[in-house]
């Protein structure tokens, strides 16, 4: 059918599409490499950050423990430590998140900032185009991608802990430096088989959003035909152009006439009119020219004007096709021309005289 969208975008309609924030992207990607980000983050900050979560753990399990009254000073003092300890773990681990999730984002958008997705549309306020996407593919895509990292999450918990389960009690009885490296080669096993299979599952998602990205880029075969006369421009509107611009030019042509010395003709196929003026002219000009109707019309405003009419049939020919309207004459043509204004200017003496 003619409305079918089988034809692939053309870079225009890319180009398009583009400048409208339109480009393929995986928020899957995004999230993987920011999850990515941060574990190794934190792994490689883990010295340092098992050192201070076991001394503020230390210090949390010494001020449970005592029996007398606890200064309010060392208890203040105490959660500024705190806040600075978990300021100096979180800010790193965030600084690297926020940092790959840009990085992430910019490397799939070849580096685009489209202000046109930013303005506002009343199109995304209609609750019916809501509903929409609510049913469309997409939202099913995305739905299932949900539900499978769901499960993906829960079952990676749940095979880890496990083989776990019978040693969690006995943390109880451990120090708390045993505690914290256990749990964190617990996190650590668990945030890695997480991160591979969320790899896959990114991958599988940056398939399916090209596929999806250019499937709506299509265009039928009659909007690459419109696209291709918005580019080159409608035949027929510039056909019309054309005719207008020749119809201008010849009407600036012909008002030349009467400013010419001499129109020397073909006498019926070529007419061609020269103007020599030796204040402004280095030599003979030529005001019009035209052939058939065109040079008996040339022909007639110059009679109507008492502009002198000479038929040369060579001359005639040979400068109509060697010389263009506004141009000088070349120096092939002085001679003949010569003799043709010098018998002009002879009969306007003999004119002037009688």
């Amino acid at each position: 059918m003619a409305g079918e969208k089988t034809e692939k975008a053309t870079p225009k309609r890319r180009k398009d599409e583009r400048k409208k924030g339109n480009v393929c992207m995986s928020r899957e990607v995004v999230t993987v490499v920011t999850l990515v980000a941060a574990f190794y983050t934190l792994k490689n900050l883990a010295g340092s950050t098992m050192t201070s979560l076991q001394e503020m753990l230390s210090r949390f399990i010494g001020l449970c423990a005592t029996t007398t009254e606890i200064d309010t000073k060392i208890l203040h003092q105490f959660m500024v430590d705190l806040f600075i300890t978990f300021g100096l773990i979180v800010l790193p681990v965030l600084g690297a998140t926020v940092i790959s999730a840009i990085v992430a984002t910019m490397m799939q958008t070849k580096m685009l900032v489209a202000m046109d997705s930013a303005k506002f549309k009343a199109s995304r306020m209609n609750p019916l185009n809501g509903i929409k996407k609510m049913f469309s593919l997409r939202a099913v895509v995305e739905l299932l991608k949900s539900s499978l990292k769901i499960i993906i999450l829960g079952a990676v918990i749940y095979n880890i802990l496990k083989d776990q389960m019978a040693m969690l009690p006995r943390l109880m009885d451990m120090t708390p430096q045993t505690i914290l490296t256990t749990s964190g080669q617990m996190i650590s096993e668990i945030v890695t088989m997480v991160a591979i299979l969320f790899v896959a599952i990114a991958a599988a998602d940056y398939l399916y959003q090209w596929w999806d990205y250019e499937k709506n880029l299509r265009r039928s075969k009659q909007e690459i035909k419109d696209e291709f006369k918005q580019m080159e421009g409608d035949p027929q509107i510039k056909g019309k152009q054309r005719s207008i611009q020749q119809q201008r030019s010849r009407s600036r042509m012909l008002q030349a006439v009467p400013s010419a010395d001499v129109v020397i003709r073909n006498p019926t196929h070529f007419a061609v009119a020269l103007r020599y003026d030796k204040k402004i002219d280095r030599a003979p000009v030529v005001v019009a020219k035209g052939q058939d109707k065109l040079a008996l019309r040339i022909v007639d405003i110059a009679e109507k004007n008492d502009v002198y009419v000479m038929e040369n049939k060579p001359l005639a020919r040979a400068m109509y096709a060697a010389i263009e309207v506004g141009q000088e004459i070349p120096g092939q043509f002085y001679e003949p021309v010569a003799q043709v204004l010098a018998f002009i200017y002879n009969l306007k003496k003999k004119d002037q005289n009688s």
